[in-house]
């Protein structure tokens, strides 16, 4: 399975100013590739509204050598409109099926399923957000993990320039051996394409590509 997976983060599958949020705008597409030191994951999702999302999402983690691919609902449960910020709170949920390559569960396919929130605050200067998850992959995983990430932009670009932000991720899965990491990236947007890049304090690069259409 994990084959399938790096296929499709190869084929170039990527699908106005973008934003890595799980709701796009009535009839928009999204695709998220996000890699880690934790996992490879492929998400492409459709909005029929402003109000929610549905999607595919396909997800290779590492140490336990095992993959998940679920159908995932991502709703916007509230969005605050301020004069020069904007916050936003969501509820992101999946089910599916998980298959393991991983020691004694070698070849095993259970059901998997997760919910968690996610939360962001931004103005053209800075950002914000947190967001949390409880993965349950019956014998073959289940664990709860949380992350926040704060950030500035060094500069204030015009509409269709290209936009960078500075940003700081920490992350924490109580029961990983490293249940803390930190990740220092730069975040740069231009037009539908939006990049993230970065390395931990364990070493393991942070690389995300999100195209919204």
């Amino acid at each position: 399975m994990r084959f399938i997976l790096f296929a499709l983060l190869g084929m170039g599958l990527f699908i106005p100013s973008v934003h890595a949020r799980p709701v796009s705008y009535p009839g928009g597409w999204t695709t998220m590739i996000m890699n880690n030191g934790d996992r490879h994951s492929l998400h492409l999702h459709y909005s029929p509204t402003a109000k929610y999302s549905l999607g595919y999402k396909l997800e290779y983690w590492r140490d336990g050598d095992y993959t998940i691919n679920t159908l995932q609902m991502n709703n916007l449960l509230k969005r605050w409109n301020m004069p020069d910020a904007q916050a936003n709170l969501y509820l992101k949920s999946g089910v599916g099926v998980a298959y393991s390559d991983n020691g004694n569960f070698d070849g095993e396919t259970d059901l998997a399923a997760f919910t968690g929130i996610a939360a962001d605050w931004e103005n053209r200067r800075f950002f914000t957000s947190y967001e949390n998850r409880y993965t349950e992959a019956g014998d073959i995983d289940d664990f709860y993990m949380q992350s926040a990430r704060v950030g500035v932009a060094p500069y204030i670009g015009d509409y269709g320039d290209l936009h960078t932000w500075l940003m700081l991720e920490v992350e924490h899965t109580p029961e990983a051996e490293d249940n803390f990491t930190v990740t220092p990236l730069v975040r740069l947007f231009k037009d539908v394409h939006l990049i993230e890049a970065g390395v931990s304090n364990h070493g393991d690069v942070l690389f995300n590509w999100i195209i919204r259409y």
